[in-house]
């Protein structure tokens, strides 16, 4: 599958994805099954100059911080369309890992059990 943007991401809102396993308000109908979005990313060489730069005065590194969250937002909406194409309506139980495949090289895995919830009834 090609790579995933986020204004891709429509179907399934943010409020329907949880790491525990049940979504407040809805009863589970159905376990449509695990879903994932997984990005392959490196750094670039200029900013590992700058990130290197940043380590010399200690604190928050930034550009491998932008860097981690831009990869794990592309990896939860990549998992979200999974799921959205699956007839999903939510995804519980969400996890991410992350394994350096070579040096400089990183992969994102987000994952998660996509269900089709109803409305719990008044």
């Amino acid at each position: 599958m090609n790579s995933i943007i986020a204004s891709q991401v429509v179907d399934i809102p943010y409020s329907m994805t949880t790491t525990g396993f049940d979504i407040p308000g809805f009863r589970i109908v159905a376990n449509v099954g695990v879903v994932r979005g997984v990005v392959v990313r490196s750094r670039s060489v200029f900013g590992t100059l700058g990130a290197g730069l940043q380590t010399l005065f200690g604190g928050n590194i930034s550009l491998f911080t932008e860097l981690a969250e831009r990869t794990r937002r592309q990896a939860f909406d990549t998992m979200l369309v999974h799921a959205h194409m699956a007839e999903a309506d939510a995804v519980i139980g969400i996890r991410y890992d992350a394994n350096e495949l070579m040096q400089g090289v990183t992969e994102v895995l987000c994952y998660g059990t996509a269900v089709q919830v109803q409305p719990l009834e008044a």
